[in-house]
């Protein structure tokens, strides 16, 4: 295990939720953290636990780039990147509008890439850095009414995989964390977004019962806690070769199991019987 003891720590999305779990258990660690997120007043938290806040909006260049350049006029680096930020877009994929669409690849893609891009030049210099992007199994299987998310995570996976190869000729991790179903809000919010997207309509009797069963779900005490997460992101920022992929929470290794053995037909039966 490596020390990160002095290292310099961006984490988005960090006013709840995995987020905020992370922020602490790398403040725990030595390391000067950054927590980011669009809302300054939802991190007060964990700025009197030592962290260091940041306004930052994924879907803008300016707030990104500035916000890049603040951190590396004041430490000097961003050793360690956790792209956390992001959300889930549900309804079915006729009823979610394209400009909605393209808002969910903005958040959970385009913005993580574009975060990425800007911290590179830095750790390549280095020759030392940590990306850590919090993906989903949902970035490796599918449910009805999920598409336009499970298409950013899955994209998530290939771009992780492409940037990996090419950065670690400069020491550089790139990481992949595949959540399973965590306790926050984003159960919730996703479940009353798909009965507005799609609960009436062509669609409505199953997307009415799927977005219960979800708010069920996220309401009903199986889940994980986000520190389940935050702990793994610790395990790979920390590790001196991490693994390319690490999964934890609640399902995520006996669905990725499934989906890894089981034909897509037969996948499609235990997806439909779940939902």
């Amino acid at each position: 295990m490596a020390s990160i003891q002095g290292k310099t720590a961006l984490v988005t999305g960090a006013s709840s939720g995995i987020g905020e779990s992370t922020v602490e258990l790398l403040l725990k660690a030595g390391a000067t953290v950054y927590a980011a997120a669009r809302r300054l007043d939802k991190m007060k938290g964990l700025e009197k636990k030592g962290a260091k806040l940041i306004k930052l909006d994924v879907t803008d260049e300016e707030s990104m780039s500035q916000g890049a350049i603040a951190i590396l006029s004041q430490e000097g680096s961003i050793d360690i990147l956790i792209n956390n930020a992001g959300y889930g877009s549900y309804g079915a994929i006729e009823d979610v509008p394209i400009e909605e669409a393209r808002r969910q690849f903005e958040v959970n893609i385009f913005g993580l890439a574009r975060l990425t891009q800007l911290v590179l030049p830095k750790m390549r210099e280095n020759q030392y850095g940590k990306i850590v992007n919090i993906s989903s199994m949902g970035g490796k299987i599918y449910t009805p009414f999920g598409g336009w998310y499970h298409a950013t995570k899955h994209a998530l996976e290939g771009f992780t995989d492409c940037l990996r190869i090419e950065v670690e000729q400069f020491g550089i991790d790139a990481v992949v964390v595949e959540p399973g179903g965590i306790a926050t809000e984003w159960g919730v919010i996703a479940a009353d977004n798909l009965k507005k997207t799609s609960g009436n309509g062509a669609y409505a009797e199953k997307a009415i019962k799927a977005a219960d069963g979800m708010a069920q779900m996220y309401t009903g005490g199986k889940l994980s806690k986000s520190e389940v997460i935050g702990k793994a992101i610790l395990k790979a920022v920390t590790a001196r070769k991490p693994k390319t992929r690490y999964v934890a929470g609640y399902m995520a290794a006996p669905v990725l199991f499934l989906r890894h053995w089981l034909s897509d037909r037969m996948f499609d039966r235990i997806v439909k019987t779940m939902v």
